[in-house]
């Protein structure tokens, strides 16, 4: 115990240490909850619910602040980017099918858009929210990436906007297989604009398992609605002020 303490000790004194280790950690916390997805594939069990809910457990137990925490591993925040033009592999692949459906698909993306933004800021202002939070919480329906960019622009925090992105395709993947045994949807392309409109990044998951057409449309709903969100960010910041 002893021995432990004092690495502990040196690693929260040394920033490339301090560094190493959280994003090492983050990276174990992930792959090990991942591989438990995989044997129950359930919204219940998605590493996006359980990584985070391991880390700061570990961080409360070693006294660590999230500000201690964010700059050693932000470089994996920087990596949401590349990971999110990864998307579009599964998009050329059903390239056909998207060409023949896109102009119903950026409609239905738009209406998402709008429906979701407008009810984050009637629920936040609903429940008497700072305007900075309220400002946090609009980017909520699109992925991580897409998200910060929105928030930083419109006047929001980041770094909050982050894990409001991440509670969303929590409980959009959950309502997304509810919604999935109760609605009469019969097109993988419906399935698919479900979950990504819904839930982003964790729909995409939750779509793939569905079907291959499914994920496809899953990923290209999520980025269009970033590039959407993206685009009008200038907009929406003078519109707020």
């Amino acid at each position: 115990m002893i021995l432990l303490n004092e690495v502990i000790r040196i690693i929260q004194e040394h920033h490339v240490l301090r560094g190493l280790f959280w994003s090492g950690v983050t990276i174990a916390f992930y792959f090990s909850t991942k591989w438990i997805y995989r044997c129950k594939p359930r919204w219940w069990t998605s590493p996006l619910a359980w990584a985070p809910f391991f880390l700061i457990g570990l961080a409360l137990i070693l006294h660590i602040s999230y500000e201690e925490y964010i700059q050693g591993t932000h470089w994996l925040v920087t990596m949401l980017g590349p990971v999110t033009v990864a998307f579009a592999i599964p998009i050329f692949e059903h390239r056909r099918l998207i060409r023949s459906y896109w102009l119903i698909l950026m409609v239905g993306v738009l209406v998402g858009d709008v429906i979701a933004i407008f009810s984050a800021w009637t629920l936040a202002n609903l429940f008497g929210l700072s305007d900075i939070l309220r400002l946090s919480l609009l980017p909520r329906s699109i992925s991580t990436p897409f998200a910060i960019t929105v928030s930083g622009e419109i006047g929001g925090i980041p770094d909050l906007t982050a894990i409001f992105v991440v509670l969303t395709g929590i409980f959009g993947a959950a309502m997304g297989e509810i919604m999935l045994a109760i609605l009469p949807l019969r097109t993988s392309m419906a399935k698919g604009a479900l979950f990504g409109m819904g839930a982003h990044g964790a729909g995409v998951a939750q779509a793939r398992g569905v079907g291959t057409q499914e994920g496809a449309i899953a990923s290209l709903v999520m980025i269009l609605a970033g590039l959407t969100n993206v685009l009008a960010a200038p907009i929406l910041a003078y519109w707020l002020r």
